[in-house]
């Protein structure tokens, strides 16, 4: 049935917000009228939302759901239940942490055989290229098949301790970043200088160095920055359009903004960990907040904040990626202790409560970093990361100023472990709709509403044409020109 959600509030620019109503028919959004606009046009069913604010539905584009072949850390059911509870509505799944990778046609079918009757909300895959299936024939011919399926992106790495998803060396990125670049897709790379952290890893486990702060020296921002400065290169001189994943490097970012300004097709995004933790923290806090890259200093935490605000980074993802819990993050060692934390369910309220209500973005940039950007980025702006006529009707009902305490118990992820545990937030997710349908609904007596699982869909990327250089989310009054 046509819907007309009424009694609820839009963001209007800056951070303001105005009275509105969304109708929705068959999942999309018909029109977008001011409040109390006459334009019943069919008969409708009216919601009314009582004053809330309404947000774009988020998208994560870096979510590691595990599924299949290393479930006892997330699974598909799990991660996008999480998801539906922190307001996201499309999540962009990596290919290196399933068995097989996303690495061929076959192996995307098999995973998705596996999880389309799983997912809470929509979803992409990424594909990849890895050192080990770059070495089999025919390995062009295997990615133009990927992108032919609709595959988000395609991820490579410079730096991966994966035996299943090997990285690249300097000559296979180029390869692929030419590849990529005909056939009109971007590539996410996780940019750490191979060579350097092995290095730096063999030196200090040889000394019998065992604390948190000696893995962060084993990854310092100068493997980051180096690793930064040779895709930079490699994407200037092949055309490929490139985007550095998890970027927690202030140093990198700079350089990535000079390299744009010199028209390289080069974007980044980071993570609400490395806005939110120093290496302070890391000391602290130990495996709880192991990530790879790991987090950085003050300075790169501040740095990366103002790229949000300025435009430098594309976009903020989770790099949702937990261990199972407890047992991966208390091994006995920093050095086997797993790396990677939950993010997706709380991506959201982090940047609503830290970013707008903290005064450093704007509402309208918030909309811009979580939904349009990565919208835009994997192709599917149009129809996802927007609210206009034509899109499909995936929103957020937001108390915005309500405050809470994280608690891991109250998350919805396999693994129900954070090191954002014990902060309070200000904004907290009420309900979020996928294609005008109510997938999640926190009551006030506490209990939740969750749709059944296999209401998500796949979501094929459409556009596979290069991007412009000048890069959409790098225009805007909040851009400073370096």
């Amino acid at each position: 049935m046509r819907k007309r959600f009424v009694n609820l509030r839009r963001p209007a620019g800056g951070s303001s917000s105005e009275p509105s109503e969304l109708v929705v028919d068959e999942g999309k959004v018909v029109i977008a009228p001011a409040a109390g606009a006459l334009t019943v046009g069919a008969e409708e069913q009216w919601v009314s939302l009582d004053g809330a604010l309404v947000l774009p539905g988020v998208i994560d584009g870096h979510v590691h759901f595990d599924d299949p072949g290393f479930t006892h850390r997330e699974d598909f059911a799990s991660g996008t239940a999480a998801a539906a509870a922190g307001g996201v509505t499309c999540v962009a799944d990596m290919p290196c942490t399933s068995l097989p990778p996303v690495t061929s046609v076959t192996n995307l079918r098999s995973k998705l055989r596996v999880i389309q009757g799983k997912a809470h909300v929509d979803f992409m895959l990424w594909g990849g290229v890895s050192g080990n299936s770059i070495a089999t024939p025919g390995w062009r011919q295997t990615l133009a098949d990927l992108v032919a399926e609709g595959v988000a992106a395609i991820k490579v790495y410079t730096l991966s301790g994966m035996d299943t998803f090997r990285e690249l060396g300097a000559h296979q990125l180029r390869d692929v970043f030419l590849e990529a670049a005909e056939l009109g897709i971007p590539v996410g790379v996780h940019a750490e200088d191979a060579t350097m952290v092995r290095r730096l890893t063999a030196e200090l486990q040889g000394s019998g160095r065992n604390q948190p702060l000696d893995y962060a020296a084993s990854r310092p921002a100068t493997a980051e920055l180096a690793a930064a400065a040779a895709v930079v290169e490699l994407c200037r001189s092949t055309g490929a359009q490139v985007h550095v994943v998890h970027l927690a490097s202030g140093q990198a970012l700079d350089l990535l903004v000079e390299a744009r300004a010199q028209g390289v097709r080069i974007s980044a995004e980071t993570c609400p960990h490395f806005l939110e933790f120093t290496q302070e923290d890391l000391a602290r806090l130990g495996s709880l907040l192991k990530t790879a890259p790991v987090v950085k200093t003050e300075a790169d935490r501040t740095r990366l904040w103002m790229g949000l605000a300025e435009g430098d980074l594309a976009f903020v993802t989770t790099d949702h990626a937990p261990g199972q819990w407890p047992e991966e993050k208390h091994t006995g060692s920093i050095w086997t202790d797993y790396g990677g934390v939950p993010g997706v369910e709380l991506l959201l309220p982090y940047l609503y409560s830290e970013g707008v209500c903290s005064g450093r973005i704007t509402l309208e940039q918030l909309v811009e970093l979580t939904s349009a950007a990565p919208a835009r980025f994997f192709g599917v702006d149009g129809r996802k990361g927007g609210l206009e006529p034509g899109c499909d009707a995936d929103f957020v009902v937001l108390d915005e100023n309500e405050t809470w305490t994280v608690r891991p118990d109250k998350l919805h992820a396999l693994n129900r472990y954070t090191p954002l545990e014990g902060k309070t937030l200000t904004g907290r997710v009420r309900a979020v709709y996928l294609r005008g349908r109510c997938v999640y609904r926190r009551e006030p007596d506490g209990s939740e509403m969750l749709a059944p699982a296999g209401t998500g869909e796949l979501v094929r990327r459409r556009r596979t044409q290069p991007f412009p250089v000048e890069l959409p989310w790098c225009r805007g009054p909040h851009h400073r020109p370096r």
